[in-house]
Protein backbone atom coordinates (compact mmCIF):
# COMPACT_ATOMS: atom_id res chain seq x y z
CA UNK A 1 0.00 0.00 0.00
CA UNK A 2 1.33 3.25 -1.03
CA UNK A 3 0.64 6.43 0.83
CA UNK A 4 -1.29 8.62 -2.22
CA UNK A 5 -3.61 5.45 -3.24
CA UNK A 6 -4.95 4.89 0.51
CA UNK A 7 -8.40 5.38 1.59
CA UNK A 8 -7.19 7.93 4.13
CA UNK A 9 -4.75 9.81 1.88
CA UNK A 10 -7.78 10.63 -0.46
CA UNK A 11 -9.80 13.48 1.95
CA UNK A 12 -11.53 16.08 1.15
CA UNK A 13 -9.85 19.39 1.33
CA UNK A 14 -12.10 21.02 3.23
CA UNK A 15 -15.16 19.64 5.54
CA UNK A 16 -14.82 16.32 7.79
CA UNK A 17 -15.15 12.09 7.32
CA UNK A 18 -16.45 11.07 10.12
CA UNK A 19 -16.06 6.56 9.91
CA UNK A 20 -16.71 3.83 12.14
CA UNK A 21 -13.61 1.75 13.02
CA UNK A 22 -14.31 -1.59 14.36
CA UNK A 23 -11.27 -2.58 16.71
CA UNK A 24 -10.67 -5.08 19.56
CA UNK A 25 -9.54 -2.52 22.92
CA UNK A 26 -7.74 -4.06 25.60
CA UNK A 27 -6.43 -1.79 28.79
CA UNK A 28 -3.69 -3.04 30.32
CA UNK A 29 -2.76 -1.57 33.89
CA UNK A 30 0.62 -2.38 35.64
CA UNK A 31 0.88 -3.16 39.20
CA UNK A 32 1.92 -1.19 41.33
CA UNK A 33 4.80 -2.14 43.47
CA UNK A 34 7.51 0.64 43.86
CA UNK A 35 7.07 4.11 41.96
CA UNK A 36 8.90 3.30 38.98
CA UNK A 37 7.39 0.20 38.65
CA UNK A 38 4.47 1.08 35.73
CA UNK A 39 7.10 2.95 33.75
CA UNK A 40 9.42 -0.59 33.90
CA UNK A 41 6.96 -2.77 32.84
CA UNK A 42 6.25 -0.59 29.92
CA UNK A 43 9.87 -0.41 28.53
CA UNK A 44 10.22 -4.13 29.24
CA UNK A 45 8.03 -4.99 26.56
CA UNK A 46 8.97 -5.19 22.71
CA UNK A 47 8.35 -2.43 21.33
CA UNK A 48 7.76 -0.32 24.29
CA UNK A 49 4.47 1.12 25.74
CA UNK A 50 4.01 4.41 24.91
CA UNK A 51 4.85 6.99 27.43
CA UNK A 52 1.52 8.96 29.16
CA UNK A 53 -0.04 11.64 26.39
CA UNK A 54 1.56 9.43 23.64
CA UNK A 55 0.53 7.61 20.79
CA UNK A 56 2.52 4.33 19.21
CA UNK A 57 2.30 1.72 16.32
CA UNK A 58 2.48 -1.66 17.88
CA UNK A 59 2.36 -4.55 15.90
CA UNK A 60 -0.34 -3.81 13.26
CA UNK A 61 -2.46 -2.12 16.12
CA UNK A 62 -1.71 1.01 18.17
CA UNK A 63 -1.34 1.65 21.13
CA UNK A 64 -1.89 4.95 23.93
CA UNK A 65 -1.47 6.30 27.25
CA UNK A 66 -3.66 8.86 28.78
CA UNK A 67 -3.43 7.71 32.50
CA UNK A 68 -0.43 6.72 34.22
CA UNK A 69 0.46 3.29 34.22
CA UNK A 70 -2.26 2.45 31.92
CA UNK A 71 -2.08 1.64 28.10
CA UNK A 72 -5.05 1.25 25.60
CA UNK A 73 -4.28 -1.36 22.96
CA UNK A 74 -6.49 -1.37 19.86
CA UNK A 75 -6.03 -4.13 17.29
CA UNK A 76 -8.14 -5.86 14.87
CA UNK A 77 -11.43 -7.53 15.79
CA UNK A 78 -10.44 -11.07 16.61
CA UNK A 79 -12.93 -14.04 18.79
CA UNK A 80 -14.32 -13.00 21.78
CA UNK A 81 -11.28 -12.70 24.50
CA UNK A 82 -8.79 -13.79 22.14
CA UNK A 83 -6.59 -10.17 22.49
CA UNK A 84 -7.34 -10.20 26.57
CA UNK A 85 -5.80 -13.86 26.46
CA UNK A 86 -3.07 -12.88 24.62
CA UNK A 87 -2.07 -10.24 26.15
CA UNK A 88 -2.85 -11.80 29.87
CA UNK A 89 0.11 -14.54 28.64
CA UNK A 90 2.01 -11.82 27.77
CA UNK A 91 2.40 -9.85 30.84
CA UNK A 92 1.96 -12.57 33.37
CA UNK A 93 1.69 -11.42 36.49
CA UNK A 94 3.01 -7.98 35.70
CA UNK A 95 -0.46 -6.18 34.58
CA UNK A 96 -3.79 -6.62 34.76
CA UNK A 97 -5.58 -6.96 31.25
CA UNK A 98 -9.25 -5.65 31.12
CA UNK A 99 -11.12 -6.20 27.91
CA UNK A 100 -12.92 -2.90 26.40
CA UNK A 101 -14.24 -3.94 23.37
CA UNK A 102 -17.94 -3.69 24.05
CA UNK A 103 -17.44 -0.75 26.29
CA UNK A 104 -15.69 1.82 24.02
CA UNK A 105 -16.80 2.99 20.35
CA UNK A 106 -14.14 4.08 18.45
CA UNK A 107 -14.85 6.30 15.58
CA UNK A 108 -12.18 8.33 13.44
CA UNK A 109 -12.34 11.86 11.97
CA UNK A 110 -10.63 13.44 9.30
CA UNK A 111 -10.63 16.47 7.30
CA UNK A 112 -8.79 20.13 6.84
CA UNK A 113 -12.15 21.14 9.40
CA UNK A 114 -11.91 18.49 11.84
CA UNK A 115 -9.63 20.45 14.41
CA UNK A 116 -11.81 23.13 14.49
CA UNK A 117 -15.38 21.13 14.49
CA UNK A 118 -14.16 19.52 17.53
CA UNK A 119 -13.27 22.89 19.21
CA UNK A 120 -16.59 23.28 19.31
CA UNK A 121 -17.26 21.29 22.41
CA UNK A 122 -13.99 20.09 23.12
CA UNK A 123 -11.85 21.49 26.37
CA UNK A 124 -8.23 20.82 24.96
CA UNK A 125 -6.01 22.59 22.86
CA UNK A 126 -6.11 21.20 19.37
CA UNK A 127 -4.53 23.54 17.15
CA UNK A 128 -1.91 21.47 15.33
CA UNK A 129 1.17 22.72 16.68
CA UNK A 130 0.18 22.07 20.28
CA UNK A 131 -2.04 18.24 19.84
CA UNK A 132 0.47 16.88 17.27
CA UNK A 133 0.44 13.64 15.92
CA UNK A 134 1.37 11.21 18.31
CA UNK A 135 -0.70 13.27 21.26
CA UNK A 136 -3.49 11.42 23.43
CA UNK A 137 -5.61 12.59 25.92
CA UNK A 138 -8.97 12.39 27.94
CA UNK A 139 -11.17 14.90 27.75
CA UNK A 140 -14.78 15.66 27.69
CA UNK A 141 -16.31 16.89 23.70
CA UNK A 142 -20.05 17.88 24.16
CA UNK A 143 -20.36 16.49 27.80
CA UNK A 144 -18.96 12.83 27.00
CA UNK A 145 -16.42 11.51 28.19
CA UNK A 146 -13.70 10.90 25.33
CA UNK A 147 -9.97 9.58 24.48
CA UNK A 148 -8.44 11.74 21.68
CA UNK A 149 -5.59 10.34 19.84
CA UNK A 150 -4.00 12.78 16.79
CA UNK A 151 -3.06 10.38 13.88
CA UNK A 152 -1.08 11.77 10.70
CA UNK A 153 -4.37 11.60 8.56
CA UNK A 154 -6.98 12.41 11.13
CA UNK A 155 -8.62 11.81 14.73
CA UNK A 156 -9.12 8.82 16.43
CA UNK A 157 -12.25 9.13 19.15
CA UNK A 158 -12.59 6.48 21.71
CA UNK A 159 -16.13 7.17 23.93
CA UNK A 160 -18.10 4.79 25.98
CA UNK A 161 -20.67 2.90 24.27
CA UNK A 162 -23.16 3.88 26.26
CA UNK A 163 -23.36 7.37 24.86
CA UNK A 164 -21.75 6.79 21.39
CA UNK A 165 -25.04 7.53 19.78
CA UNK A 166 -25.65 11.01 21.29
CA UNK A 167 -22.04 11.66 20.99
CA UNK A 168 -22.49 10.53 17.07
CA UNK A 169 -25.91 12.48 16.63
CA UNK A 170 -23.84 15.50 18.21
CA UNK A 171 -20.80 15.42 15.79
CA UNK A 172 -23.44 14.91 12.44
CA UNK A 173 -25.29 18.17 14.22
CA UNK A 174 -22.01 20.31 14.85
CA UNK A 175 -20.44 19.05 11.50
CA UNK A 176 -23.21 20.34 9.48
CA UNK A 177 -21.69 23.62 8.92
CA UNK A 178 -18.14 22.10 8.49
CA UNK A 179 -19.49 19.74 5.63
CA UNK A 180 -19.34 16.68 7.56
CA UNK A 181 -20.28 13.09 5.67
CA UNK A 182 -20.09 9.64 7.09
CA UNK A 183 -18.32 7.33 4.89
CA UNK A 184 -18.04 3.09 5.29
CA UNK A 185 -15.86 2.29 8.56
CA UNK A 186 -12.22 2.37 8.69
CA UNK A 187 -10.00 -0.80 9.90
CA UNK A 188 -7.40 -0.62 12.70
CA UNK A 189 -4.95 -2.10 9.94
CA UNK A 190 -5.61 1.05 7.12
CA UNK A 191 -4.68 3.61 10.21
CA UNK A 192 -1.40 1.62 11.17
CA UNK A 193 -0.68 1.81 7.98
CA UNK A 194 -1.21 5.33 7.02
CA UNK A 195 0.62 6.04 10.37
CA UNK A 196 3.60 3.77 9.27
CA UNK A 197 4.20 5.33 6.22
CA UNK A 198 3.93 8.66 7.67
CA UNK A 199 6.56 7.87 10.54
CA UNK A 200 5.44 10.86 12.49
CA UNK A 201 4.24 8.21 15.63
CA UNK A 202 7.88 7.00 16.45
Amino acid sequence: MSAPDSALGRELSAGVVLRACAADVIEIAALRGDGAAPARFAHALVPPLPACGRLALRAGGLALAVRPGRWLLLSAPADSGTAAASWQTAVAESAAVIDLSSALTTLHLAGAAMREMLARGCRLDLDPEVFTPGTAAATVVAQVSVTLAALPAGMLLLTPSSTAQYFEEWLASIGKPFGLVRQAGVTVASLWDEASLSGKLN
